[in-house]
């Protein structure tokens, strides 16, 4: 080509790019990085805005879910407490300044379990009052000038002739009794209170409150229930609303983010806000208070624009727009009906978002590349963290818990997830040492256990009891009850096992023993009345044993029945118990008691000796009526096991429904 024409060539042309190729390289792969980066760092902004209020949502449904839980969990201790005490403590019957160590002994177990009660008492009809408080709390403590080593107080309020007389005792950590005290002026009336006047006559327990107690004006919640035994007396126990509004104090979304709870009316009880709680409690009790001082903005905006339950809202207020969550407590005797709110305002949500935006601006050139690159190493490291939560989830199909799940990551879900299988595995592990992992494998392959399912089936039942063990548990300490028990019931269960039988319950002082289920037994009765006599043989070498440690005899009665029942799993949906109901489960209880009457210690129905007379020596008793049955039974006393191997029926002959004195 001639030079005129490369020149001509060289001139480029109108609207063609004028500058060089690294020139026009640069400038593309810069507005691509602009641009890219641009998308990026918007869509970044969004993304973040976006997982701010998702994560928001997610604290606060988390946090009102531990409130509730914590609201739910306050109202149930305490409302079985109350209602276990109404149910069983009959000291309570007596007036306040009788039966003292028995009411002590009840109570001061009770504010040992429920740290979160701050006193347990009853009121009487006559105005008389029993209270006791826990003396952690320092308000009582300077209030009744406690001992030093008191942890416990008991105020009795009786009403005489002359009027009120009061006294206050004071007892140890162990329950001794360290001081008693006279009080002056104190003219206390227990009926005139809102939990006696609400529970009073009633048959179950009621809320009151909020309200600021009488002596130490901390604003508190009550749950009260009348006596079972007489309805006019009312036990009742507080709950300090302190605890829970130091918990929802503790535990905010943001700097300004509040949490409060409502009533059905959108009355203020609870605030995380110390000078508005401080303006509650003085409304309680009408000290100092202003109304003003509990008008808040957001409240009054929430009054006036109430959310839907259990969905998140903007509401503005305040000049601040604010994220609001409301979610009802429900299943909280303390709380019915009232709703939790937590509120953050949206500024400070989307903080990070904002920085985020400024700090994406800034390195807006290196974006794309750090971004190639981290994304191959953040493939790479997911990938490798999902296979090691892939592996250690087959070992927990396995039902391996050897091997700790441990996955090293930086990613927050990651890290979670990892997290979570841990407590997973920790709960299976757990539960495993209840269950054997072998008993629910053949439970879920056979289908024993598949749920509420039952069948009839011929059994044999013995039930224990120990005579007058009141009495024992009355003059013995419950740490020697308990050691006592313990090893008589290793005995008993022994026992049983030994013999091809099940303990079915442990009621109390006694045992419930079942032979034929869940596993076959053709010789039931006769293994039943082997194990019993086994077991009075065994009591009888534990009791001598007490004798030497000058420990109380366990006297041990025995009562044995074949016959058909009910057999299977029963229960409600999430807890099922394997057991056996009908007639003759409740003709071997009623014949244990029956040996009360003949003198005996194991006593059997003419059932048993059908299946076993050639096995087991008997000694007729004639018929005798058990308690709730029209027809009589046959009695008959279990001696001993017939030796030998021909087998024949030796029974021993007494005069017919004659008693055995032993």
């Amino acid at each position: 080509m001639a030079d005129s024409d490369r020149d001509v060539a060289a001139v480029p042309k109108k609207g063609m790019w004028r500058g060089s190729l690294r020139t026009l390289l640069s400038a593309v792969m810069v507005a691509i990085l602009l641009a890219v980066s641009g998308s990026l760092i918007g869509l970044d902004y969004y993304r973040a805005r976006n997982a701010a209020i998702e994560s928001a949502e997610g604290h606060m449904r988390g946090f009102e879910d531990r409130l509730i839980s914590r609201m739910q969990s306050l109202s149930g201790d305490t409302g079985g407490l109350v209602n276990l005490i109404v149910s069983i403590a009959n000291s309570f019957l007596a007036d306040p300044s009788e039966r003292i160590n028995d009411k002590v002994t009840i109570l001061r177990a009770a504010l040992a379990r429920s740290p979160q009660i701050d006193g347990l008492y009853a009121g009487y009809p006559d105005g008389g009052f029993f209270h006791a408080v826990n003396l952690s709390s320092n308000d009582w403590r300077t209030l009744l000038r406690a001992p030093p080593n008191a942890s416990m107080a008991v105020r009795i309020l009786n009403r005489g002739e002359s009027g009120p007389i009061g006294h206050v005792l004071f007892f140890d950590a162990a329950g001794k009794q360290l001081l008693r005290r006279t009080l002056t002026g104190w003219d206390y009336d227990p009926r005139q209170r809102p939990w006696y006047r609400a529970a009073a006559g009633g048959t179950g327990p009621v809320a009151t409150g909020p309200y600021s107690t009488a002596t130490t004006k901390s604003l508190a919640m009550t749950i009260s229930q009348a006596h079972k035994g007489n309805p006019e007396i009312v036990v009742g126990a507080d709950v300090v609303l302190d605890r829970i509004t130091r918990f929802i104090a503790s535990e905010r979304l943001t700097p300004t983010a509040v949490a409060f709870v409502v009533d059905a009316d959108k009355k203020l009880l609870i605030h995380s806000d110390r000078r508005l709680m401080q303006a509650i409690a003085a409304s309680k009790s009408e000290r100092d208070f202003d109304p003003a001082d509990l008008q808040d903005p957001l409240i009054e905006a929430i009054k006036a624009h109430p959310p839907a339950l259990d969905k998140m809202e903007m509401i503005e207020a305040a000049g601040r727009r604010w994220v609001v969550l409301g979610s009802e407590v429900d299943g909280a005797m303390l709380f019915p009906g009232h709703i939790a709110v937590i509120a953050a305002p949206v500024d400070e949500l989307m903080a990070p978002a904002i920085r985020g935006l400024y700090q994406g601006l800034a390195i807006s050139g290196a974006i794309v590349i750090l971004a190639i690159a981290g994304t191959l190493l953040l493939a790479h490291l997911i990938t490798k963290s999902l296979n090691q939560l892939t592996d250690s989830a087959h070992r927990l199909q396995d039902l391996d818990f050897r091997t700790p799940i441990d996955v090293p990551t930086h990613v927050r879900e990651i890290a979670t997830l990892g997290g979570a299988m841990n407590r997973a595995r920790d709960a299976i592990f757990t539960f495993g040492l209840y269950v054997p992992k072998e008993l629910v494998r053949k439970g879920m392959e056979s289908g024993e256990f598949s749920g509420r399912t039952a069948r009839r089936q011929d059994v044999t039942a013995v039930f224990t009891d120990i005579y007058d063990f009141t009495t024992i548990s009355e003059r013995h300490s419950p740490e020697e009850v308990v050691g006592m028990l313990s090893e008589y019931f290793d005995i008993l269960n022994d026992t049983v096992n030994a013999h091809g039988g099940t303990i079915i319950q442990f009621l109390g002082d006694s045992i419930f023993a079942m032979w034929n289920a869940p596993e076959p037994d053709p010789d039931h009765a006769g293994n039943a009345c082997r194990g019993a006599l086994a077991m009075r043989s065994r009591i009888d070498a534990f009791n001598e044993n007490q004798r030497r440690r000058g420990l109380p005899e366990f006297r041990t009665r025995f009562g044995i029945h074949s016959g058909t029942a009910v057999v299977g799993s029963v229960g409600a949906n999430d807890r099922l118990q394997y057991t056996a109901m009908g007639d003759s489960i409740n003709v071997a209880s009623r014949l244990e008691g029956m040996n009360k009457s003949y003198g005996t210690v194991i006593l059997a129905s003419g059932a048993v000796v059908a299946q076993c007379r050639d096995k087991i020596r008997f000694r007729p008793l004639g018929q005798g009526q058990a308690k709730g049955r029209s027809t009589a039974l046959e009695l008959y006393e279990v001696i001993g096991i017939i030796e030998g191997a021909d087998n024949r029926q030796r029974v021993e002959e007494a005069p017919h429904g004659a008693p055995s004195r032993r």
